[in-house]
């Protein structure tokens, strides 16, 4: 299971395990799984789909290193 934290300037919107998440990427829509290769990637506006739990967000940006995906977002 991959740990993921969404965080926006506000508060701290998700913290928890996921099986996958779906970001809205620059370049396009792209998923993480567990023990993906590190990536860094600016978001666009879209939502962020962690299992079955749905964020809209406007932008953001998000890092995945060591099985951990963080996220800093504007709601």
């Amino acid at each position: 299971m991959l740990d993921v934290v969404i965080f926006s300037p506000e508060k701290q919107i998700f913290q928890g395990k996921a099986d996958s998440v779906v970001f809205p990427g620059e370049f396009g829509v792209f998923e993480v799984l567990s023990y993906h290769k590190p990536i860094l990637s600016r978001l666009i506006g879209g939502n962020i789909v962690v299992d079955d739990k749905t964020f809209a967000i406007r932008c953001g940006i998000v890092g995945v290193n060591h099985n951990k995906a963080t996220v800093v977002v504007e709601e």
